[in-house]
């Protein structure tokens, strides 16, 4: 299943849907109906899966539509059981194991499977659950997978074709399930690895760049940006054309923050601003209005300005805003 929620991750849900549409696929992870709805009207034909709990308005399309919902409540049961009445609803079911997110507690699994039992407007076809540190904790995560793996094991499985799922792109890097035949990997599939020892193994999909507006020649002293960060020496001030108004973290304000001009890892100065970004160039050889700058890419990590933001990876991604072009290659 590719996740290609939240715009797969920045990169624009449609374009990237439909490269993995050629992959025929299974799933295209999403994380609500409206995503859903935007495959349907760009004629992606691969079935979206709906990641989280749906709202009572969102079911009846998810019904009409043959969308794969995840049942993470009893009243969600309910509901597509009514929905399900004259053509049943292929479903999974969502287990908690950890995540504190939504699905069924392992105690009350037994409960669910009873009433789906008695729901002849659901066919469940799949089950899955979520990793909260498989990045983080590999003590938790091992035992969660026993967890999961021992859940499923009580669980009949009706034909072939029943999808069990759990591992994200952190699980599926670093642990093994005795029982899944399906993984969800979402930040892997753009290039980034959320473990950094696999990065070595991967190439980002993105680059995020913009251009030299300006170069302004300043003493010693000026203030540079809202707040004035004040110069230290004489200093050759580079103007891009980015800011937080694209997606470009104004926490990285201060906190040691460079763009890759020209070859040459340049710091920021003062404070990022909605629609600007100053630069210091004053070690460059060469520097000129157009010049291409490098926000994040294959010689810039994203990670590596999260972790300055103080940020995860996957919110700068998903953060860039529309008015940002992508050109796709």
């Amino acid at each position: 299943m590719a996740v290609i929620k939240g715009g797969a991750y920045g990169h624009g849900l449609l374009k990237i849907a439909q490269i993995f549409d050629q992959e025929k696929l299974p799933f295209l992870g999403v994380a609500n109906a409206g995503e859903a709805r935007k495959l349907f009207e760009g004629g992606i034909q691969t079935r979206p899966y709906i990641l989280g709990a749906t709202l009572p308005v969102e079911r009846e399309e998810i019904a009409a539509r043959r969308w794969t919902p995840c049942l993470c409540s009893f009243e969600e049961l309910e509901h597509f059981n009514q929905l399900g009445r004259t053509t049943p609803i292929e479903a999974h079911l969502a287990l908690d194991t950890g995540m504190g997110r939504g699905g069924f507690l392992p105690e009350h699994l037994g409960a669910a499977l009873e009433k789906l039992r008695s729901s002849p407007g659901i066919q469940l076809t799949g089950v899955g659950s979520h990793l909260p540190v498989a990045d983080e904790d590999s003590a938790f995560t091992r035992s969660q997978f026993e967890l999961f793996d021992t859940l499923v094991e009580s669980i009949p499985k009706p034909g072939s074709h029943f999808h069990i799922h759990l591992s994200n792109s952190a699980g599926l890097l670093n642990y093994q399930s005795r029982t899944t035949n399906l993984v969800r990997p979402g930040l892997l599939l753009y290039g980034i690895s959320p473990i950094a020892e696999h990065q070595a193994l991967l190439k980002p999909a993105m680059s995020l760049k913009t251009r030299v507006s300006v170069i302004n020649n300043l003493p010693k002293g000026h203030g540079v940006s809202y707040g004035r960060t004040i110069l230290k020496r004489d200093t050759q001030a580079a103007v891009l054309g980015l800011g937080y108004g694209d997606g470009y973290p104004r926490s990285l304000s201060g906190k040691g923050g460079q763009v890759l001009l020209n070859g040459t890892l340049c710091p920021l100065l003062g404070r990022v601003t909605m629609d600007q970004i100053i630069v210091d160039v004053t070690d460059l050889p060469q520097c000129h209005p157009g010049d291409e700058a490098i926000l994040f890419g294959k010689d810039l990590l994203v990670t590596e300005i999260a972790a300055k933001a103080g940020t995860i990876a996957w919110e700068i991604l998903t953060q860039i805003t529309p008015r940002v072009t992508r050109s796709y290659r």
